[in-house]
């Protein structure tokens, strides 16, 4: 029936004109459909090249750190590998368990970059289980370091009972050109009740002098992680030009994706920015009895929290707390000028989309893109969030062209709020499983039928109402579209579309369909 389905792990396609791999800083003109109101063009995210195989140095258990590192004479341990390696050099770890932690204490160049990574069709395994973490520890730490890859290594069982962060991988410290791709992240946990942190995989830069910049982390495999107030795969603050792309993360006790602003020094600098989310799957992601968070269900697969100028395409994220939530928790400051478009959100147990601060003291959403999207049966408490929840502080931002397709509870929008102005909502088309109109809760106001809620609100006169979207699977297994579905080029044109639908189909320039899937 389709052409062109895309495995959601295959790097991801060219989504617009632009900037060179990894993410970039370019500016166009400005967009009244929601693209940016900045001037705002989205970054075009290249598939990465294939990780060199070529070995030039080995490590493995059985070597000798004081031999030279070839085939026949290899090291003993990865720490003299990220102490002795040169530009162009590439490490190659033989299957095997090898203690952690390893520190990069050396840089590539841009035309000779470093590689470490486990031999080719074998798994090198980096075990934190002999570590007692006093304070901070990390499996992997690139501090200051450039044109890095690390790739296709099994990260395990580093844990700690004591306050501190513990990671498998750290970037900081204005490290740039890093890439972490194709790992396995999982059981690194914090035991400290409330106080503790733990991340899979973090990008941290709290300083305005220098930025973390061109970062990829891509294919990796993140899981079965114990959080405490962290995140799973987390960039915060001075980070630009980077993508989280094609990774699986799941069944962790906290957010899956994270990009963050204003933690630290609280500079407009203290931002993620310019990035890429794409390509992913997330799901199962769930505060709710982490001791951080006790009952709260608060996990968002992903989540911006005060970042800016970020692309979230693309994404299957499901069965978490939140699908997608754009936001701030600093009062007075605001996530900006994010487009979310073309990824499918079904089944997770609050809202779908949330954007806007969680309490009036709380920063917000602003100038933000919601288009392209399909959601599917969220809300699954029944709650009152609804599909999408329209909290604090929201302005300026467009939610066009999405497919709701809600339970029987048939809760569209839940919006309890009045600190909100200038949003458009248009252009979407609702279904519910039980066929009927469905409900709206606007600015405190419910409403149950769709003529008092176009009356009360002035959203949605160009919307489809009550028309079932001729899904592929109508209970959640298949979101995409089946021939003669009315979304069929029923969606308006808006730049901040895209070029592609959620498969990397090309999307139709003067006709596009409502929904994250293209029919073809």
């Amino acid at each position: 029936m389709r052409a062109g389905r895309l495995s959601w792990l295959l790097p991801i396609l060219l989504v617009s004109a632009g900037c060179s791999a990894g993410g970039g800083r370019i500016t166009g003109s400005g967009n009244p459909d929601g693209a940016g109101g900045d001037g705002f063009v989205p970054p075009r995210t290249d598939p990465l090249p294939p990780v060199s195989a070529n070995c030039t140095h080995f490590v493995a258990p059985g070597g000798d750190d004081d031999g030279g590192g070839g085939p026949a004479a290899p090291w003993r341990t990865l720490k003299r590998a990220a102490s002795s390696a040169k530009p162009g050099n590439v490490v190659c770890a033989r299957a095997g368990v090898y203690a952690g932690a390893v520190v990069i204490e050396v840089s590539g160049t841009q035309d000779a970059p470093i590689v470490f990574r486990s031999f080719p069709g074998e798994t090198a395994i980096v075990d934190g289980g002999g570590l007692s973490p006093s304070s901070d520890e990390q499996m992997f730490l690139v501090e200051g370091r450039s044109w890095i890859t690390i790739a296709g290594f099994e990260i395990r069982n580093l844990r700690t009972t004591r306050r501190g962060t513990v990671a498998g991988f750290w970037v900081t410290d204005g490290a740039h050109h890093v890439q972490i791709r194709d790992n396995d992240v999982h059981h690194i946990e914090t035991r400290a009740g409330s106080d503790g942190n733990a991340h899979g995989i973090a990008i941290h830069q709290h300083s305005d002098s220098a930025s973390i910049h061109d970062v990829a982390i891509d294919g990796n495999k993140v899981h079965d992680l114990k959080l405490g107030a962290s995140e799973a795969v987390v960039v915060n603050g001075n980070v630009t030009a980077w993508q989280i792309t094609n990774n699986e993360i799941h069944d962790n006790d906290n957010i899956g994706i994270d990009a963050i602003g204003y933690e630290g020094t609280g500079a407009e600098s203290d931002r993620a920015r310019e990035g890429t989310i794409a390509g992913n799957l997330v799901y199962a992601n769930d505060s709710f009895g982490n001791p951080a968070y006790g009952s709260s269900r608060s996990a968002g697969c992903i989540y911006v929290d005060g970042g800016a100028k970020i692309v979230i395409e693309r994404n299957v994220v499901r069965a978490c707390n939140i699908g997608i939530e754009i936001a701030s928790e600093r009062g007075g400051k605001y996530a900006s000028d994010i487009v979310v478009r073309s990824n499918f959100i079904s089944a997770n147990t609050e809202a779908g989309i949330s954007l806007g601060g969680a309490s009036s003291s709380n920063g917000g959403t602003e100038r933000c893109s919601f288009v392209n999207n399909t959601l599917f049966q969220n809300d699954t408490r029944n709650g009152g969030t609804g599909e999408i929840q329209f909290q604090y502080n929201t302005r300026d931002n467009v939610l066009k062209n999405n497919l709701f397709f809600a339970s029987k509870q048939g809760l569209f929008i839940g919006s309890s709020s009045n600190a909100m102005s200038g949003n458009v909502v248009d252009s979407n088309l609702y279904w519910t499983a039980g066929g009927g109109e469905g409900s709206w809760k606007w600015k405190g106001k419910d409403h149950d039928t769709v003529t008092a809620y176009r009356a009360a609100t002035g959203n949605d006169a160009a919307s489809i109402f009550a028309v079932d979207p001729l899904l592929v699977d109508d209970t959640g297994k298949d979101l995409h579209l089946r021939r003669g579905s009315p979304a069929a080029n029923k969606g308006a044109v808006l730049a901040a579309s895209g070029s592609v639908d959620i498969d990397g189909d090309v999307r139709q320039k003067d006709a596009t369909d409502i929904g994250a899937d293209e029919l073809r």
